[in-house]
């Protein structure tokens, strides 16, 4: 009797089921922000990362149809083929200009930004240290890069520098790689010690700002500029689909870095370019957030009126991200599941994704005083 080579797919996640891991997806209707349709019902949005409100914003909207109408819905191949565009250049320039770096090379998302950027300017003969909280992308990033990995526990600089002293000196180059925001427990990289032993050590390093760009610093820069190292000589990875409410991704650095990864970043080279739309919304977006700090300001109010109110202690967060930790998986679905009756969307993050099941609120700066003030009521409740 012949066996059936997927008959290992249901028992798998059978097996996901009884952990409590399983996943699913929800159907949000019509536009996104801080109040949306979730299945039919109208609830309070903590589960976005739209931390700027844009991905909404009239502005964005009409840029993506003047795009659309004038270039097309599709760029119709790579950039290095047919699929450039005046708007991608554009749109670079001000990415640039926003990160305060020679040049930025705008991929099909931020995924395949660390992706094609890690993969690129290190390999089989060289080192990558990591800190083991970083995002998937980063991990995925340096193992297809072929070089030999090191993770130093979370923000753990000591052990890192002790790890640099006795593995440095053996291999040709070293990339140091880091979230300067951390997504699932909303902390901060300790950027400035980090820039310091890549200078000691001779190292590259890498910052994904996914969560950082339009957030934080002084313009909206992100990290790099919060700490003030932007003009350091690091490489910064960032998304277009989180503050600035569209798609893609970038790298930003130096003119020398952008010109070698347009000729060695696979993910940028084998991938229709970002669509005109995409593009137009993005250049819309930092458009705004350089001209409206106000808005970055109303979502810093948000977070510490959020962090005042709050019945029950946090995963240390400094920034917009604030999650609330549980004691298992199961737990953290039920407080989710009594979020979402009283009006709340808040999802339930668990392992494997995370070490510890929790509660992970993102606030933005769209969200209004009574939308916090319900989201905390219905939190104590379901405490009870």
């Amino acid at each position: 009797m012949q066996c059936d080579p997927y008959d290992w797919i249901e028992p798998a996640i059978n097996t996901i089921r009884r952990a409590s891991w399983y996943r699913s997806v929800q159907v949000i209707e019509g536009k996104p922000g801080a109040v949306v349709q979730l299945e039919g019902k109208e609830v309070i949005n903590f589960a976005s990362n739209d931390y700027l409100g844009l991905a909404g914003d009239d502005r964005l909207i009409q840029a993506s149809i003047a795009a659309t109408t004038e270039f097309g819905t599709g760029s119709t191949g790579s950039r290095l083929l047919s699929g450039h565009r005046e708007l991608h250049r554009e749109l670079e320039n001000a990415i640039a200009s926003l990160k305060q770096t020679e040049d930025a090379l705008v991929f099909s998302s931020g995924y395949l930004a660390n992706l094609g950027a890690i993969s690129a300017i290190v390999d089989k003969r060289d080192l990558i240290l990591a800190d083991t909280y970083n995002h998937s992308c980063l991990k995925n990033g340096a193992i297809l890069s072929g070089a030999t990995v090191i993770d130093y526990p979370h923000k753990n600089t000591e052990v890192l520098q002790n790890l640099l002293s006795q593995q440095r000196a053996k291999f040709r180059r070293c990339l140091i790689v880091t979230d300067s925001v951390f997504s699932m427990d909303g902390d901060l990289c300790l950027l400035p010690q980090l820039a310091d032993l890549a200078r000691e050590f001779n190292c590259m390093l890498l910052v994904d700002e996914a969560h950082a760009t339009g957030v934080f610093g002084a313009t909206g820069a992100g990290g790099a500029e919060h700490f003030g190292i932007s003009n350091s000589k690091l490489i910064q990875v960032g998304t277009l689909s989180k503050a600035l409410g569209s798609l893609g991704g970038f790298v930003a650095g130096s003119k020398l870095l952008i010109d070698f990864l347009r000729n060695r970043a696979a993910s940028w080279i084998y991938t229709t370019a970002l669509s005109p739309a995409d593009s137009a919304a993005a250049i819309s977006a930092i458009a705004i957030i350089r001209s409206e700090p106000e808005r970055r300001q109303q979502l810093w109010d948000n977070v510490a009126y959020f962090k005042q109110q709050l019945p029950l202690s946090i995963i240390d967060s400094q920034s917009q991200i604030i999650c609330c930790q549980y004691p298992s998986a199961t737990v953290a679905l039920q407080a989710a599941s009594g979020l979402k009756k009283a009006g709340i969307f808040a999802p339930a993050i668990r392992p494997p994704t995370v070490p510890t099941s929790r509660i992970r609120f993102s606030l933005m700066a769209t969200h209004q005083k009574n939308h916090i003030d319900r989201a905390i009521a219905a939190l104590t409740e379901t405490l009870r």
